[in-house]
């Protein structure tokens, strides 16, 4: 039985050993990324259109990375808004150095 999560303090290490390998963590990047680049060109433009094709960038580099390299079930599916959230988190500590600690302290590698 998958265990219950009362808070994001107690979900956010369980989010990191579930992307604890170095490939899983870059394709969420790249979703990330582009979930980023796809916003700021909406708003720069006014093309709102764009705005329907963050989930899709978003998600499908992510389940890539489940499915194929981490094998395991994205945490979306049980915890979708902390998962979300978690996501921005990893990215931005990423882009801002600051991972690795987060990282170590969850027990990866």
């Amino acid at each position: 039985m998958a265990r219950e999560y009362k808070t994001f303090a107690q979900f956010w290490p369980f989010y990191l050993r579930e992307h604890s390998r170095p490939r899983t963590r870059a394709l969420h990047y790249v979703g990330t990324s582009l979930v980023v680049l796809l916003a700021i060109i909406a708003v720069l433009t006014g093309n709102w259109w764009l705005l329907i094709a963050l989930p899709v960038a978003g998600y499908f580099f992510a389940w890539i990375a489940h499915f194929t390299v981490e094998k395991n079930r994205p945490a979306t599916f049980t915890y979708p808004l902390w998962s979300l959230y978690a996501d921005f988190r990893m990215w931005a500590l990423w882009i801002t150095g600051r991972l690795r600690p987060e990282l170590e302290r969850a027990g990866v590698d």
